[in-house]
């Protein structure tokens, strides 16, 4: 690439990959340094190692993950920037010579190395940089002869506005659509031309004039994987999916359905949202009322997490950087209450259709002005939290049946709606409430003591508490000082000894799971009293345990 005139970020590339040279190799580079798979892609193999004291565990990590997803655990160095943004060119070559770049892809937004947003045109780039990418993503194309869909991929330095080749994948990628909404070209369609030895059906300046009047586009993947808990992938059957409707400017690619089952084998995403818009501005509304559309029960998805990005200020204003997410921890995780409202829809939903147990409170008679025969309940409720983390608060909701579909609802003894009238769905699903200040429409999908309510655009995650009494009668743990699986996995590696002292965040279990690895780390400081599995085993089901403690 070099040789072609094509920037290159400093770092070895060569194939001695004895341990000690490698390290030696990352000094000469100076830290922080990228370990990287040769032949890796979508994150997998990739590690960074911001000192030496980490680079051994960094480059064992990397090199496991590679040998694990591609068979190959050839490691690359290479400078690590600190502030940059991915920027990535669609290109395409012929058998007679032609070569097209269709405009750039922004990828910055990112974790665990792996795209979450990718948008084209990239913002505040400048023009002569846009450009210069497109040629320099051509000229890396013809200096391997290349034929056919490629994706040449630079890294940003947010800095000093200078780009680096990290690699070219010789495919089209995930976010392809992205470059198709922004050109008007079916790219499969170009690839079988480049195929049947046919030239290009355009040239770089009819490309270029197309783009012009396309507007802007942003693709969103929708994951089974759980924010909050550092994005471990998540697995499950899907009990409810509902998709935004598909329109000229709104395009799903969805290989789930309700009923199927996401796999622990496999990659955890589920769909890719695609928006266009006149420019960024249009396309970001767009993007965000058609996730408001999305309702997903079963696995955890990324779904809640994507509409808070898209509400950042920094990313509406364009200022994108891979270490984003990282950087807006604070702003992007932040707990949102949950209303009143909310509350009582669940409860009026699980009151109506009979699903879920309640305490009776007693019939009402008409000596207090109701009539005699309807229910007073009272239900209770907690928001769903992750393990090893403090339980929320339960609401408790008592419900008056003052009619044949009318209610007085009190959530904690604190606050009342009078008159209520509440319907629900043939199917059990929808609730509509007429409250004396709103009407609202809400989705709650139950499954056993888990629910999954959508109202306003917004997604809850709930439960039925159970008693102390219960789980003693179902033969359930206590668990407070265990670590779980977060989903099924296979261990990899038990990095502790029984009788071990450990400290908060120390890496207790490698895991394995969708093709990711994935550090368990030590939730409080305390003392390993049990392994209960051993490396090379494998967890069918979130609830198994890896270790004991005592806290």
């Amino acid at each position: 690439m070099t040789a072609a005139g094509v920037p290159c970020v400093p770092g070895y590339h060569g194939t001695n990959q004895d341990v000690n040279f490698l390290a030696a190799e990352a000094e000469k580079i100076k830290y922080p340094v990228l370990i990287k798979a040769v032949k890796g892609g979508g994150g997998k193999g990739m590690r960074i190692a911001r000192s030496a004291a980490e680079f051994q565990d960094q480059l064992r990590s990397a090199k496991s993950e590679a040998k694990s997803s591609f068979g190959d655990d050839t490691m690359l160095i290479e400078k690590y920037i600190t502030t940059p943004r991915h920027i990535e060119v669609q290109v395409f070559a012929d058998q007679h010579g032609n070569s097209v770049a269709l405009g750039e892809r922004d990828c910055s937004v990112q974790r665990r190395h792996q795209k979450v947003l990718e948008e084209s045109p990239a913002p505040h780039l400048p023009e002569a940089t846009r450009k210069d990418l497109w040629a320099k993503a051509r000229d890396a194309a013809l200096a391997v002869g290349y034929e056919g869909a490629g994706t040449v991929e630079f890294i940003f330095d947010n800095d000093t506005g200078e780009f680096f080749f990290m690699e070219m994948n010789t495919r089209l990628q995930v976010e392809h659509p992205v470059t198709e909404m922004v050109t008007g070209q079916d790219l499969v369609h170009w690839q079988l031309l480049v195929a049947e030895g046919k030239p290009l059906p355009l040239t770089q300046e009819e490309v270029e004039a197309k783009m012009a009047t396309m507007g802007h586009a942003i693709e969103a993947r929708i994951y089974a994987e759980n924010p909050e808990q550092n994005f471990v992938p998540d697995s499950g059957k899907l009990i409810h999916v509902r998709t935004p409707q598909p329109t000229e400017d709104v395009r799903i690619d969805a290989g789930f359905v309700a009923g199927d089952e996401v796999s622990s084998h496999y990659d955890p995403m589920i769909s890719k949202l695609i928006v266009r818009g006149a420019d960024r501005t249009e396309a970001l509304r767009n993007l965000s009322m058609a996730l408001e559309q999305y309702e997903v029960a079963g696995p955890i998805t990324n779904i809640e997490f994507l509409k808070r990005v898209c509400k950042s200020p920094d990313f509406i204003a364009g200022e994108v950087e891979t270490g984003y997410i990282e950087k807006h921890r604070e702003e992007l995780f932040a707990k949102e209450p949950v209303e009143p409202e909310l509350w009582a829809q669940v409860a009026l939903s699980t009151f109506i259709s009979g699903t879920s147990p309640s305490n009776p409170i007693g019939n009402t008679g008409a000596g207090i002005g109701f009539s005699p025969g309807y229910q007073q309940r009272q239900f209770t409720f907690v928001e769903a939290t992750a393990p090893n983390t403090p339980e929320a608060k339960p609401a408790t909701v008592q419900i008056y049946q003052t009619g044949p579909s009318s209610y007085d609802v009190t959530i904690n003894n604190e606050k009342t709606f009078s008159n209520v009238t509440a319907t629900l769905s043939a199917d059990g699903k929808a609730l509509t409430s007429f409250f004396p200040h709103t009407r609202l429409d809400t989705t709650v999908i139950r499954d056993e003591d888990t629910i999954t309510a959508f109202q306003h655009g917004r997604q809850y995650r709930l439960k039925v508490p159970r008693a102390k009494w219960m789980e003693k009668a179902l033969g359930i743990k206590e668990l407070t000082n265990s670590v779980l699986a977060p989903m099924p996995c296979k261990i990899l590696r038990v990095e502790v000894a029984e009788g071990a002292v450990v400290e908060k965040d120390q890496p207790l279990v490698v895991i394995e799971s969708m093709k990711m690895e994935t550090v368990i780390r030590s939730p409080i400081k305390g003392v390993v009293e049990k392994i209960v599995h051993k490396q090379g085993v494998s967890l069918t089901t979130t609830k198994s345990k890896s270790l004991e403690g005592d806290g």
